[in-house]
């Protein structure tokens, strides 16, 4: 039997593509430090992830941003023109606070304190990019995140991201992003290191 290739070709990501988007990130994010003090339930906690991914990129991202995906990797941007589109409604975090439960409250106050730190010049946001740990080292990640910087660069604009994970810093680091800073997030929450890109000329040819 001929085994078929694991693609890891960007597309554009719709709002069908939900379900599987969201049980890849949750994948993605299940040894994350932020997500897993919002869900501190361990292995039982990824069907709270896979709702959490849902609520967010159906309500937001999914409408309001960029959303690329490969077979096994998704990523979220959000161009300056959908910032003030993509905060949560109230709808919205209601049904946030209903997936996080008596942790809501620290979901709002890691919201407010990563706001304090956002940029206040036109920029792209990466809200988001996971790969499947089982494809991890394959480049699915790599080829989303090129894809998204492609289009900042065309738009002659930085990038901003934050990350609670150390051991990803490197990598951003490696497609231009530096540390900004750093913060603890409230609450006794983990480490949250702002980091930003400057754009960089795009070949005309």
């Amino acid at each position: 039997m001929t085994c078929m290739p694991i693609t890891n070709t960007p597309q554009a990501a719709t709002l069908d593509d939900a379900p599987s988007i969201s049980r890849t990130l949750a994948r993605a994010f299940e040894d994350d430090p932020m997500m897993g003090w919002f869900f501190p339930g361990g292995a039982s906690r990824e069907p709270d992830l896979v709702r959490y991914f849902t609520a967010i990129f159906t309500r937001q991202y999914g409408r309001h941003g960029v959303c690329e995906r490969t077979a096994s990797a998704a990523a979220f941007w959000v161009p300056p023109e959908g910032q003030e589109k993509a905060v949560p409604d109230a709808e919205t975090i209601a049904e946030l606070e209903e997936i996080l439960g008596d942790r809501a409250p620290l979901f709002r106050g890691a919201v407010e304190a990563a706001a304090q730190h956002g940029p206040q010049e036109p920029h792209w946001y990466l809200a988001v990019v996971g790969a499947d740990p089982a494809v991890r080292g394959q480049g699915h990640g790599a080829a989303l995140l090129r894809s998204g910087l492609a289009k900042a660069d065309a738009a002659g604009l930085p990038v901003y991201l934050e990350s609670s994970t150390p051991d990803n810093l490197p990598f951003y680091e490696h497609f231009g992003f530096t540390v900004l800073g750093e913060a603890r997030l409230p609450g006794g929450g983990p480490l949250l290191w702002v980091m930003r890109r400057e754009p960089r000329a795009v070949d005309a040819a």
